[in-house]
């Protein structure tokens, strides 16, 4: 066989392998949190949008949900702002908000839209305060009590959790064969605005939509058992006992929550993949392998 038809051979298997995935979830809704280091690189950027475009070709509704937290921190760093981060959230004064909502809802939501649509696709941008998509409530840190010092409730400013979402709008854009591109900004009852964990947002959106999957983009290549091997096809039942045993412990622990929370809540399954990985999306979906960890209902 020639080089040639070898290549041709390759595709055709690829195709097939596909082919049972595409049918299964064809009008099924997939909302992927897309961030980390596949925002950052140009490769990865067009392999994300043209994976988001087949899917939509293929008869998925893909609804997508940004982070951007580098992209905020350079544009401070510019304005001369420092950064200032507790148990990991970025404190967020009324300045720093502004630019989040610029950042956020402005330049990064823009700039996913139009690589998605250089690529064959119809995106409309939102963000969590368009429509209402969603509520939200003011979060407090709690700093824990030492030998020295009682337990404090710490205030970190328009940092807020998701308190409930209506998706009317980002249906209508489904029925009208949009891909939504969300940023997770939202909006409190006395009006104002709160900056939302990405995961968090795609989790409850997934929820909110009845979504078939749930996608987490990350920069690990999915969740490690104790010997560094990624583990994958497990129950939620086995994610509590691996949070339990400490397997699952330290910046992966929030990650998974918000997975494990989806997966209880109706979601079919979560699937937490590789960012840095070329069309990590399409190899976790439409193939017998997968290239990440797959939790199932």
């Amino acid at each position: 066989m020639t080089l040639k038809a070898d290549a041709a051979l390759n595709v055709a298997k690829v195709l097939t392998e596909a082919l049972p995935y595409i049918q299964r979830f064809s009008g099924k809704t997939l909302v992927i949190k897309y961030g980390g280091n596949a925002m950052e690189n140009e490769d990865l950027q067009s392999s994300f949008a043209r994976d988001v475009v087949l899917m939509k070709t293929v008869g998925f509704n893909p609804v997508v949900v940004h982070g951007g937290g580098p992209q905020i921190g350079d544009l401070l760093k510019r304005l001369g702002k420092q950064s200032e981060f507790i148990q990991g959230m970025r404190v967020t004064d009324t300045e720093t908000m502004d630019v989040v909502q610029m950042v956020l809802g402005g330049l990064v939501n823009k700039e996913i839209v139009t690589l998605i649509n250089r690529h064959g696709g119809l995106a409309v941008g939102l963000s969590g305060k368009d429509g209402d998509l969603v509520r939200a409530r003011k979060m407090y840190l709690t700093r824990e009590a030492t030998e020295n010092q009682p337990s404090e409730i710490i205030d970190i400013g328009h940092v807020g959790e998701v308190e409930s979402i209506d998706a009317s709008v980002v249906k209508m854009l489904i029925a009208g064969d949009f891909i939504p591109v969300i940023a997770p900004i939202g909006i409190g009852k006395d009006g104002a605005s709160y900056n939302i964990n990405a995961d968090l947002v795609a989790g409850k959106m997934a929820e909110a939509l009845d979504a078939e999957k749930l996608v987490l983009l990350t920069n690990t290549a999915g969740l490690l058992d104790k010997n560094g091997k990624v583990l994958t096809g497990l129950s939620a039942r086995q994610v509590d006992d691996l949070i339990a045993d400490g397997t699952i412990h330290g910046g992966m622990l929030p990650k998974i929550s918000c997975a494990l929370d989806a997966v209880k809540s109706g979601v079919r399954s979560a699937h937490i993949i590789d960012g840095r990985v070329q069309h990590a999306v399409l190899l976790e979906l439409f193939t017998d392998e997968g290239v990440g960890t797959l939790i199932k209902r």
